[in-house]
């Protein structure tokens, strides 16, 4: 009996490492023959445990989704990992789910070994956060856009902008966060365009609408059409610059929130970024610290010539 409990947990683990399974590896791997890990996958189902399978002689096995939520195994790395997210999500951005995080990280530690409970202890002891205060969004909220996402269900909400308050309608195409804020991407019913949403700003839980074809998304790559959005479309001039470094350095001294990057080749970036005026941007490209050239716009040469003729000035022969 032990021997059988201790490998369906062994199955258990294997299936939820990974997607597929043949039955001939997992028979390898557990040290039985075939006709066992039938046998064993019929038990795990009748615990519960959504076990599909497929037939013939290149089928195999793979742990389904189910009504219910059965218990997970997990090895002393995810264990971690999860106890350190759930204490963080108490005091995160999303508000809603602190109760739930603490009731959950309360059974997870209860059954946490104490060499486990000891590494979770003294990562959170000694981490201080220095984030500032960041607005919080409803929790239930989240869920219904993520929800309308996944079923292409349109949405409506009232929504505080910077025109004041709107009520908006829209089809809603995927979510964004930067650490700071959600933020949703849609497509703008009303307006006929695509739009970029702080979540924290809408005022009420979204209403679910009818179904909808979606659209050729505004770009391919979702988390650089929100960092455009924010970093340079608000602006009234937008300026672009030729990095001499590779993307992933400039990428380590600046923002996405606040520039928009684009790899040209290993050793060049190109850094687009909005400013209400163009004469004060100067210093701060200087303190990325990496030689550049200023592709446009030629008012920004000028501004940089007039600024480097100033700084040789000031420092004298």
């Amino acid at each position: 009996m032990l021997e059988t409990s201790a490998r369906l947990l062994k199955l258990l683990s294997l299936l939820q490492v990974r997607r597929d399974w043949t039955g001939a590896d997992l028979a390898g791997r557990l040290g039985v023959d075939v006709r066992t890990v039938r046998r064993d996958v019929d038990k795990l189902r009748t615990l519960g445990y959504p076990v599909n399978a497929s037939p013939g002689v290149a089928g195999g096995y793979r742990l389904g989704a189910g009504a219910e939520l059965p218990p997970l195994l997990l090895d002393d790395d995810e264990a971690v990992a999860v106890a350190v997210g759930l204490r963080t999500a108490a005091n995160g951005t999303v508000a809603g789910i602190e109760e739930t995080s603490v009731r959950a990280l309360a059974k997870l530690e209860q059954v946490l070994p104490s060499r486990l409970r000891r590494r979770v202890n003294a990562l959170q002891e000694h981490t201080v956060s220095l984030a500032p205060t960041v607005s919080r969004v409803d929790s239930g909220t989240l869920t219904a856009i993520a929800g309308a996402c996944r079923d292409n269900q349109r949405l409506r909400f009232p929504y505080a902008g910077r025109d004041g308050a709107t009520r908006r309608h829209v089809e809603p195409l995927g979510l964004a966060h930067t650490g700071r804020r959600w933020y949703l991407v849609a497509w703008d019913v009303d307006r006929g365009d695509w739009r970029t949403f702080r979540v924290d700003r809408i005022e009420a839980e979204p209403t679910p609408g009818a179904r909808f074809t979606p659209r050729e998304p505004p770009a391919e790559d979702l988390a650089s059409y929100v960092s455009r959005q924010l970093s340079v479309a608000p602006y009234a001039h937008e300026a672009r610059l030729v990095m001499h470094a590779p993307y992933e350095v400039v990428a380590a001294r600046t923002s996405h929130t606040s520039v928009h990057l684009r790899r040209i080749d290993d050793e060049r970036t190109l850094l687009t970024v909005g400013t209400p005026s163009l004469a004060g941007l100067g210093p701060w490209i200087a303190m990325i610290g990496v030689d550049f050239e200023v592709e446009g716009p030629e008012e920004l040469k000028e501004h940089f010539r007039a600024l480097g003729e100033r700084f040789l000035r000031a420092a004298g022969p």
